[in-house]
């Protein structure tokens, strides 16, 4: 099921939002079961399309495990609405959760999916993915059942008991991972539960996870509605202008700056941004760094784009970060990756614009409290005939130039050696048509978001689709099916590590049945290679981490085909070339397994981040790292 079937539901949806299952409409109200209620709601949300196009259904649609608790009240509500809102089986619950996530990201939050699963270990499978959303600021409704209100068949199976408090349940382990949580324990609940889940949502600060746990005796109890709560609506997107006050502060700050520093994040895309962002640099030449959720925010050749910052930075980015006096840090939560763990610009003032307070906040910033778009815009107007130092402007675009040339040599893939990260991201991004804009690159965790962020370029906003606030093995292929499913017309590239394959690869068939293709290119180094370099870094030997020769070799495309995958093992760069090809006209999934160096990384950029290394240890290289420990924890910006 894709976009283009969605656009064609409007006669249909607009039928299902006005029949009623039960048969029984009186004078302004339908009676329903509170899961048909739930889901006639959710079909009748719409939301403008892109560029002023035709509205579009909110949900995109509803990922659902079947067991006992969700199967038979809301399974049937699913069933009756199917045109209006279709429902998608997968095969593990964090994944279809992710999967979920990732279709809402690739939409910049405009649109979404819920999630139902069963009782007990289907809904705490979700916790995983629930965090994921709740650090990322992106939206999904979970939609978990939950035991008997009536408690009449006290205890059910999975039940999770309590001897002091008889209203918990398993699904409340989703309450500090989830924006808002409500359990319905009557189906008029609904009413004001479903208004407010909706709200925070859509919430361009509290935009996060939200979790209403069904009881399965009230999935399937009645009430009459009243009809004008189907009504379908066109549901607005808060952009939150700035504040006078604000303003002005952040205007005065930037004005005495002589060598500011734009740090573009996720809340640059999500604002629709881009090309406020992409004016605002033009005219007062100030540089922009991203962060792994803004990446994509500038294009890749724009002559101030100086690349990624922080840990996984480029020397460009961090070089100007050192110096800085302003921070503009734009729609980022400033996270300990982007700062260096608060030591990279601790000599700076640092302005955050962000919609969230408390991100807005972060690094003892001077908040302007606005969405990102109407914040630079209105800086545009404000802070005309003001310009940085020139040699700063000329050093960035000197920096960022010299940068691109150096990604060419380190993506070249010239050598003999087993290849490692960059030298496969070089041959991925060569087998680029001549629309580069077309690829969308999806990953998550490991070493492979620190490669891509310093050398994958993009051009357009959602090119690249790394998970990296809660650094989640196994969202990659998951996310990529969620990718596609929301982008169909584009190629969708995943490059995952072995670890993460092995941990969570089961979406690869629901890709195969619901003709959602993916280019998946896995590179096997192994183990947890990453890991591993931190584990000696760190001044241990290696442990635990990397598989040794006696373990057996895992052959990922056999794995793949059984999965109903297309898919090859090759031997080299050459081969990947060539493999590469094949998938891209590929009918399926392609997955292409290549052996990498367990070793090498990209030497240029970086910066220090904190990971607390033992105070005391017998071990010699273990004190050394100590040393290098405390000598970076002197560098950390002091609150005060």
């Amino acid at each position: 099921m894709n976009e283009t079937a969605h656009h064609t539901r409007s006669d249909a949806l607009k039928a299902g939002s006005q029949a009623s299952p039960s048969g029984t409409v009186q004078a302004g109200t339908v009676r329903l079961t509170a899961a048909q209620a739930l889901v006639r709601y959710l079909a009748a949300l719409r939301v403008a399309g892109d560029d002023g196009g035709a509205p579009e259904p909110l949900f995109g649609g509803v990922f659902a495990i079947f067991g006992h608790g969700n199967v038979a009240a809301l399974g049937e509500a699913l069933y009756h609405y199917r045109d209006a809102l279709p429902t998608f089986r997968a095969h593990n619950e964090q994944a279809m959760a992710h999967a979920a996530i990732a279709y809402a990201k690739a939409h910049f939050r405009r649109r979404m999916m819920a999630v139902t699963t069963s009782i007990g270990p289907g809904a705490t499978n979700l916790v995983t993915a629930a965090a994921l959303a709740h650090v990322n600021r992106l939206p999904v409704l979970l939609l978990p059942g939950d035991i008997f209100v009536s408690r009449a068949p006290d205890p059910v199976l999975q039940q999770v008991e309590d001897a002091h408090d008889g209203g918990i349940s398993a699904n409340d382990c989703l309450r500090p991972v989830s924006r808002y949580f409500d359990r319905i324990v009557h189906p008029a609940q609904l009413l004001s539960a479903l208004p407010r889940a909706i709200s925070v949502l859509t919430d361009p600060a509290q935009c996060g996870p939200v979790t209403l746990a069904l009881p399965q005796d009230v999935q399937a109890s009645a009430y009459d509605y009243p009809l004008s709560f189907f009504t379908p609506r066109l549901v607005e997107f808060r952009a939150p202008p700035p504040d006078a006050a604000e303003l002005r502060a952040a205007v005065e700050a930037i004005t005495q700056a002589k060598h500011p520093l734009i740090v573009a994040g996720g809340g640059v895309l999500y604002g629709r941004a881009t090309h406020a962002l992409a004016a605002f640099v033009k005219r007062y030449g100030i540089p922009v760094a991203e962060t792994q959720g803004g990446k994509g925010s500038l294009r890749w050749d724009d002559p101030f784009n100086v690349g990624a910052i922080g840990v996984t930075g480029s020397p460009a980015a961090n070089d100007l970060a050192r110096e800085a006096d302003l921070v503009i840090a734009v729609g980022t939560r400033l996270s300990d990756f982007t700062t260096g763990s608060n030591s990279l610009f601790r000599q700076a003032t640092v302005l955050g614009i962000n919609t969230n307070t408390l991100d807005a906040l972060k690094h003892q910033g001077l908040p302007l409290c606005a969405d990102a778009r109407h914040a630079l815009e209105t800086l545009g107007d404000a802070l005309s005939g003001w310009q940085p130092a020139s040699d700063w402007s000329r050093r960035a675009s000197e920096g960022a130039n010299a940068w691109r040339q150096s990604v060419d040599t380190l993506t070249r893939g010239a050598d003999d050696r087993l290849p490692y990260d960059a030298d496969v991201i070089g041959a991925i991004q060569r087998s680029i048509p001549n629309s580069p804009e077309r690829d969308i690159v999806v990953c998550a965790a490991g070493t492979l978001p620190a490669e891509l962020h310093k050398l994958w370029r993009t051009g357009v906003p959602g090119g690249y689709h790394v998970e990296y606030g809660y650094s989640c093995m196994g969202y990659e292929i998951a996310g990529a099916l969620g990718v596609k499913l929301a982008r169909p017309d584009r190629e969708v590239i995943v490059t995952v590590g072995d670890g993460s394959y092995l941990m969570m690869n089961s979406e690869i068939a629901s890709s195969v049945a619901l003709g959602a293709k993916l280019v998946i290119v896995v590179l096997d180094n192994r183990g947890y290679g990453c890991i591993n370099r931190l584990q000696q870094a760190s001044g241990t030997p290696p442990f635990n981490n990397m598989l040794d020769d006696d373990a057996p070799h895992v052959d990922f495309a056999a794995h793949a085909r059984a999965l109903g995958a297309e898919a090859e093992h090759v031997d080299d760069l050459a081969g990947l070339a060539r493999a590469l090809e094949r998938a891209r006209t590929a009918k399926r999934t392609y997955v292409i397994s290549i052996d990498t160096d367990p070793q090498r990384t990209t030497d240029d950029g970086g910066w220090w981040w904190e990971v607390a290394v033992p105070e005391v240890s017998a071990r010699e290289s273990v004190r050394e790292a100590r040393v290098q420990y405390e000598q970076g924890k002197r560098q950390q910006k002091e609150p005060r």
